[in-house]
Parts: structure tokens; sequence; C-alpha cells
């Protein structure tokens, strides 16, 4: 006999609400097994590939990419056969199939009614959840007050507008069949019309922030698949073709549209863009912060660097000079581990970490995110730098798991990788200290007496100040300041 199974979407993200559908892996009539991925996912902290619990073939899928979905709602429905090795029971009578088909369809029966995401009229509106506070990548949420319902919308529709019923007058409101369900006929017409064009993640993405239909893309990846420039040229192509048909004439009509596309852009804040907005003004207006910074000569640290470069044992990973600077970090963590704390405001307690997390702020496409090496202050060099190595790869893959975000207990962030000096980062909540590094320029230098020209880097220290008083911020960052001034001899002396 079969059975139709329905898979809700899961909370992957310890208490998240929500998540978008990035990518569908199947389709209805494909036939699936027990593990077999079937969806990516994004949500506020990372994006997931969901495996599927059921073995069967796929009756529906009830949600299209792009779609924002509440966790708990169904997202598709697999048909399962299962055998017994008892008889198969004697067909109902007539009375009593017809009571079990009115039990099934009765609409007073919340749990009976179909459920459909785009038509809420259809469906009773769940009891609101608890609504999350703001927190950074990788750290729990703690339940407040309900949250805001997010309007549904057509993923089609360019204004973010719900697009009209279709149909005879009168039956705009009635359900249809698709897939053996009731669903509206607006949703039906969507479903019918889902994209099957073959793209990753952050080229839908890149697709969705210019407003290019991937339908109507020409792919030039292997296998058919859309690649970024194809995105790109698409896009270009539109706004060409939109300027033609603007009036030039006007004084400063499409001047920014020749320089660069559409007067005006607007994404949805959302994802981990949303959480890290929130999690930020969280952390700026609850812990007060401080902020010192030094200069260092770091030249024989960039020496070191190329030295490790050419070991077989760093063969294939990347050395650079944050794994100097995390090392650095790490011991000024074990000479000094009331930086590695954290304020606890229920309990009113300061909770010390005997452990080292090492968070590193990685720019991703899907945004920012804080990924950690775990037990770091175990680690000797070539494990930690394989560590960075990982964790950073991972990032800009855009695969960086919830579990590698949860549990930083202080963090490092590069921007001297964009050509800035430093700067005054804000603190990740449930951490005490974050430590910015600049880049390393040339600069005149007073070395052993005389004035030379060194390579210099600017260091600062963000610290919470309701638990690292001044001293303690300090001597934290003295500590790194001398580590990086000769890591050989720190590193053999610890």
């Amino acid at each position: 006999m079969s059975d139709v199974k329905t898979f809700l979407l899961p909370d992957v993200g310890e208490g998240l609400t929500e998540a978008e559908i990035l990518t569908w892996h199947v389709k209805p009539g494909d036939t699936v097994t027990v593990n077999q991925t079937i969806v990516e996912i994004e949500t506020a902290k990372a994006a997931v590939e969901l495996p599927c619990p059921y073995a069967g073939v796929v009756a529906d899928v009830f949600v299209a990419e792009g779609d924002v979905v509440e966790v708990g709602s169904p997202i598709l429905s697999i048909t399962t056969t299962t055998t017994t090795a008892a008889a198969e029971p004697a067909a109902p009578s007539a009375s009593s199939a017809g009571a079990e088909q009115g039990a099934e369809e009765d609409p007073a029966d919340p749990s009976a009614l179909p459920i459909d995401p785009q038509v809420t009229d259809l469906v009773p509106t769940p009891a609101p959840a608890a609504a999350r506070e703001a927190v950074l990548v990788g750290y729990g949420v703690k339940q407040t007050a309900a949250p805001q319902r997010r309007a549904r919308v057509l993923s089609h529709d360019p204004h973010g507008t719900t697009a009209p019923e279709t149909g005879p007058p009168g039956e705009a409101a009635k359900p249809v069949r698709h897939g053996g369900l009731e669903v509206g006929r607006q949703a039906e017409e969507r479903l019918s019309r889902r994209s099957a064009a073959l793209a990753k993640p952050p080229v839908r993405r890149l697709a969705k922030d210019l407003d290019v239909d991937l339908e109507v893309v020409d792919a030039t990846g292997a296998g058919g698949v859309i690649t970024r420039a194809d995105v790109e040229r698409a896009a270009s192509l539109a706004t060409a073709l939109h300027d033609r048909g603007t009036d030039r004439g006007k004084p400063g009509a499409g001047a920014l549209a020749a320089a660069g596309g559409a007067r005006e852009t607007r994404v949805p804040v959302k994802g981990v863009t949303k959480l890290m907005a929130e999690a930020m003004v969280a952390s700026a207006f609850s812990a007060p912060h401080v902020t010192e910074w030094v200069e260092v000569d770091v030249t024989r640290s960039l020496a070191l660097v190329d030295r490790l470069k050419s070991r077989p044992e760093l063969d294939g990973v990347r050395v650079s000079p944050l794994l100097l600077v995390a090392a650095g970090l790490v011991s000024a963590v074990r000479a000094h581990p009331g930086i590695n704390a954290t304020w606890d405001a229920a309990a009113q307690e300061v909770v010390t970490k005997h452990y080292v997390n090492l968070g590193i702020a990685a720019a991703t496409p899907r945004g920012l995110v804080v990924p950690n090496v775990k037990d770091a202050d175990t680690l000797d060099l070539v494990g930690l730098a394989r560590g960075l190595h990982d964790l950073v790869e991972t990032a800009k893959a855009g695969r960086t798991s919830v579990a590698d975000m949860a549990g930083g207990t202080i963090t490092i962030t590069n921007v001297g990788v964009f050509g800035v000096d430093g700067g005054t980062p804000i603190i990740n909540p449930g951490e005490s200290a974050i430590l910015c590094m600049g880049r390393a320029i040339p600069k005149p230098w007073v070395h052993e007496g005389e004035v030379r020209v060194r390579q210099v880097m600017q260091l600062t220290l963000s610290f919470d100040h309701r638990l690292v008083d001044g001293a303690l911020g300090s001597q934290v960052l003295a500590h790194v300041a001398r580590f990086l001034e000769d890591p050989a001899v720190s590193l053999v002396l610890g």
C-alpha cells in the first residue's frame, strides 16, 4: 500500500523561524531515497542541504526557489510504498467511505485543511511563535514577543505585490488540484511555472539582486549551468533595452543608468544581512565599547610568513599574516584569560571560557559570517594554519555550517585585505573582545637606534568595558604586538 508523507521545513539553526529555498534537487515524479539531498535552503546563519527522511516518489513540491518559508511549513510530499505480511483489509462500505471522505475534507477541522504557502485565506493562521532577539551568526536566540508575519508574494512579481487571481468570475477564491492537494489558483500557476534553470546559489543571489529572470538567461556553463557572467550579460542587455525607451532629452536623464544601470536598486533585508544588522545594533547599545590601537613593526612576521609558505608541512595551505596574528591572539588569551569571557546579564555573572574558539570575520556572497576554529588554543602553528585555511575556503564557497559558527569566544577581523589601515570593530554578542588587523605598509621606523623603512601594521582591540578594564585590554593588545615584532622567538618561548 502507498502512503503520502509530508516533509515540514525543520529548524536547522538553533531557534531560527524561517529559511529561504535556494535550490531544489528534485521535482514531482522523481524517485528519492533516505538521506538523499532534496533541497538547499538558506537560513540567517548558513546555507544547508536537507536530506530526505523517506524513500519513495516525490508527489509534489509546495514552494518555489526564492520563497521564504516559516519553520514547520510543508515544503514537499513523498509517496511511500509499504508492504504488510497480513492480508489487505476488506474494502469499506460506501457509507463508511463517504464518512471517511467527509472527515478528511471537513473544513471545520484545521488539521484536515491542505496547506498552500501562497494562499493564506484558505489556511488557518497558526498561533504566533515567539520572536527572536538579535544575535550574530552562530549564536542561540532568546524568545521574546510575537514576530510579524512575512507577506507571501509571487516570486515572479517584480513589484512585490500579489498578482490577481485568474479564472472565471467567482472561481478565483476556489481551490484547485495540484499534485493531489488543494491549492489556490494563484499558487497552481506559480508552481506550474517553477524555474528549471540550473545555477549555483551565489549566481541565483546575483540574479535576484539584479532582477534577472534565470529562465530567459542563455547558459554558457558546462552542462547548461548559468554562470555569473551570463547573469551580468543579461542584466546589461536589459539595462540597454530600458535606456532606449527612456527620454534622454531631459536634463540629467539616464546619467546614472548610463554609468551602471538603474537609478536605484532595492534588495530585501533578510537572512545573514538582517541578523547581522540586528546583532550589531544590539551589541553596540548593550556592551560599552572601548577601543585601543597600536602600531607594530611586523617586518620579521612577514619574513616568517614567506619562509612558512615553502615548508612541506604547509603545502596546499594558504599562509598569510592572519596566521601569526591568530597565533599571537591565542597566546595573549593564554596569558590573560579574562579577555576570553562573556557577560551573563540574566545570572549577573562573568563567565570565563577556558578554551578558545577563534572566530574569523569573513565576507561572503551571503554577507558577513563569523565561523570559528574550535579549540584553537590546543593547535600548533601547522594545525592552526590548516584550521584557518579550511574555515576561509568553506566560507568563500558558501558552505559554512551552523556548527562552524556556534560558540565563538573571541574574534579577529582582517580589514587589511581591503587596503585599510584599521578600524573600530563592534564586538560579537556573546564575546568580550574583537581584534582588528590592518594592512602592512612600509613606514619610516626607528629600528636598533636608526631610522629605517620597516613594514608597519596597525592593530585595534575593541572590548566590553563591563568586564574588561583598560589595564587588561592594554595588556592583551601589547602582548599581541610583542608577539608580532619577533614571532619566531615568541613561538619558541611561548
